[in-house]
């Protein structure tokens, strides 16, 4: 069970702490380049593969090859996740943010060198433990730092944060059309500059320090997630996060491949197709921050288990409507605005998980729980690959979609964080 946080209610953003502006500050600017680096290769990832394997983008062994790409990346994520959410509880939440955000900048740029698909296997793998790691750590700094009366508006303005990387990646994308596929990397460098400020501003959470010395929890680590008391929320929450996260990667990482495979664009070159990447998934992440601020309205209204619930049974539903029938392509992008808006459940996971752990698992247990479902995720973004046609993407967006159903019914039994049973103060 978590302890009660020592935070102070407060109403107003006229009564935030320089402390708290700046972990917020970092927390937002850490989960943006979350997003700008985990989606660069996403929209170039079938051209890409292709030119790395000497093969045209329509031969089978790119949706193979693109598929293991980034099923390498979702485990990367989930350990990373499980990693950095231990170190963060042992060092610190400020340093660990430091190492995470330097290891995704560094093997996203790196991701420019690959000569071959392995080659960008391993840079992506190693990316995705700075970004599977930040989630977590950055996740706690906050749940630590803020009051929890804020945590569904702080929730959808980190996932907005990871939305606005995406739509720089698919600005650079843009931009960047008419150069090779490979140089979109390069854009991926520039959070390194962010940890300099980090290091010197952000402090470490107050209640992590007395938690160093006052807790009664002396066992940290995985194991310390299934002792008794804690096992039935980490079994609880990561297979909520497995169902649902594997059903939503798939979909991100197809959604794409489909648009660009549809025969209305067949005649198109490879920069105009790379350009309507670019867009649809810009209209997707626009249409995900509605979200997120829909899901945390819905959360204060009645409860994060219920609010969670429903949107994944909406997200169900879209997927269906969606992909259940073959579609042109002008018609799908009127689908990519729901089927955007149901997304913003994952932004609820954000500040809902910490706060169920005892401060010293906070990050470990934040970290396991979601970045674990991304172990799941990975075999599913291959496993529908391998079934789709090729060249035809839509059955494993309508199959996937289908994941969302056992995600909500396990969410019937998710608990409400402790301290969130009490009465606090409107936030205006």
């Amino acid at each position: 069970m978590s302890e009660s946080s020592d935070v102070p209610e407060i109403s107003s953003l006229r009564e935030l702490t320089s402390v708290q502006w700046k972990t917020g500050t970092a927390a937002v600017l850490g989960w943006l380049f979350d997003g700008l680096d985990m989606h660069l290769y996403t929209l170039v990832a079938i051209p890409f593969v292709a030119e790395l394997l000497g093969v045209g983008r329509n031969d089978v062994s790119v949706g193979r090859y693109g598929s293991i790409i980034q099923a390498s990346f979702l485990v990367g994520w989930a350990l990373g996740g499980a990693f950095f959410g231990v170190i963060a509880d042992r060092i610190g939440r400020s340093r660990a943010l430091v190492l995470t955000i330097l290891t995704y900048a560094c093997f996203t740029g790196l991701s420019y060198f690959a000569q071959t698909w392995w080659h960008l296997l391993i840079f992506r793998f190693l990316a995705a433990l700075g970004i599977g790691g930040e989630w977590a750590v950055g996740a706690s700094l906050l749940s630590e730092t803020w009051p929890r009366s804020w945590r569904p508006w702080l929730a959808a303005v980190l996932q907005s944060g990871v939305n606005v990387g995406v739509i720089l990646a698919c600005v650079a994308a843009y931009l960047l059309a008419e150069h090779t596929h490979r140089t979109v990397f390069l854009v991926g460098i520039l959070p390194a500059f962010l940890v300099l400020w980090i290091r010197k501003a952000v402090p470490e959470p107050e209640e992590w320090h007395q938690a160093q010395s006052h807790s009664e929890i002396r066992s940290t680590g995985i194991g310390a997630l299934f002792h008794p008391g804690v096992r039935r929320t980490t079994l609880l929450t990561t297979t909520v996060c497995a169902l649902g996260l594997t059903g939503h990667w798939a979909i991100m990482f197809w959604f794409i491949a489909h648009l660009r495979s549809l025969p209305e664009y067949a005649d198109w070159t490879d920069a105009q197709r790379s350009t309507l990447a670019s867009q649809a998934l810009l209209l997707m992440m626009c249409t995900s921050i509605i979200g997120n601020f829909l899901s945390a309205i819905i959360a204060r209204g009645i409860g994060y288990r219920l609010a969670i619930v429903l949107i994944f049974l909406a997200y169900f539903a879209t997927c269906s409507c969606a992909y259940g029938w073959q579609r042109a392509g002008d018609d799908l992008w009127y689908w990519i605005i729901p089927i955007g808006i149901c997304q913003g459940v994952f932004a609820l996971f954000t500040m809902y998980l910490p706060p169920l752990f005892p401060t010293l698992i906070r990050s470990t247990g934040a970290g396991f729980c979601y970045n674990i479902g991304r172990l799941a995720a990975a075999v599913g973004t291959v496993f529908f690959g391998l079934v789709s046609k090729v060249g035809d993407y839509r059955y494993a967006l309508f199959y996937a979609g289908f994941l969302f159903l056992p995600a909500a019914a396990v969410a019937c039994f998710l608990d409400e964080p402790p301290d969130e049973l009490a009465p606090i103060a409107p936030v205006e």
